[in-house]
């Protein structure tokens, strides 16, 4: 296995901190901080990352295409060079709820490309929807990003081994972490099928220990091939989660 991600939401710099000193256990097992950019809370990504990055070596703020306005610099380029951020997440993004935040119609390969030309020391990664669309559009994205300047992908949660192993065979050559959430109760599965039309195995059970034994599942596949893991500890006890995955890595 080449690296390992978490993901931690930046609700507010306590809470984050706490579990950031909760992930110390596991600080030789973890090679990656992950801050989603979510507009709901006050704490940007990149300056949860400037925090995460007080307890791990490496930090990757999500970057919303949506909030680029490619007629000027980026916005958070002084923080990430002040900060020493050297890799970042660009995506999409939601449309925000509150009409006061402005938006652009800026794609994720105009950003992509627009980190390339202003800060190069920087690596961009991109985001990887598997239930977006079909296959073959997904890789037609995965390709024009590429051709953008994008050093590798996170995808969204898998929860069938027979579908990652189709993507893996698809992207095979590129740099992809391979995401894994826990989906702890019945109303999780049906907003995860509503939402992002995931269609779970006849084998899913919602709750810690099918989510626990199918992260084991990814590790093993992803020690066997060399590949990385994403873990996204989604509405769940993280302290209880992360015991168990990690508990065999």
């Amino acid at each position: 296995m080449k690296r390992v991600s978490v993901e931690l939401v930046p609700r507010d710099e306590e809470s984050l901190r706490a579990e950031l000193a909760l992930l110390q256990q596991y600080k030789d097992k973890i090679d990656v901080i992950n801050i989603p950019d979510l507009l709901r809370f006050e704490t940007r990504s990149w300056q949860g990352a400037a925090m995460a990055k007080e307890y791990f070596p490496q930090a990757m703020p999500h970057i919303r295409a949506m909030d680029i306005n490619l007629a000027e610099e980026l916005p958070m380029k002084d923080y990430l060079r002040k900060h020493d951020i050297r890799e970042v997440l660009v995506i999409e993004g939601d449309p925000p709820q509150r009409m006061t935040h402005a938006v652009y119609p800026t794609e994720s390969t105009d950003v992509i490309r627009k980190f390339r030309e202003e800060m190069p020391e920087v690596d961009v990664y991109a985001g990887i929807d598997q239930y977006r669309s079909s296959m073959r559009e997904e890789l037609y994205r995965v390709h024009r990003k590429v051709q953008a300047g994008a050093k590798g992908f996170f995808t969204q949660p898998f929860y069938d081994m027979r579908y990652l192993e189709m993507y893996a065979d698809m992207l095979d050559g590129l740099d992809v972490y391979w995401g894994v959430s826990p989906v702890m109760t019945a109303g999780s599965q049906s907003y995860w099928e509503r939402k992002n039309n995931v269609v779970f195995p006849k084998s899913f059970e919602p709750g810690l220990e099918w989510s626990v034994a199918f992260s084991h599942e990814v590790k093993d596949w992803a020690e066997k091939n060399g590949e990385n893991i994403y873990l996204m500890p989604i509405r769940t006890n993280l302290e209880e989660y992360l015991a168990g995955v990690f508990a065999m890595l």
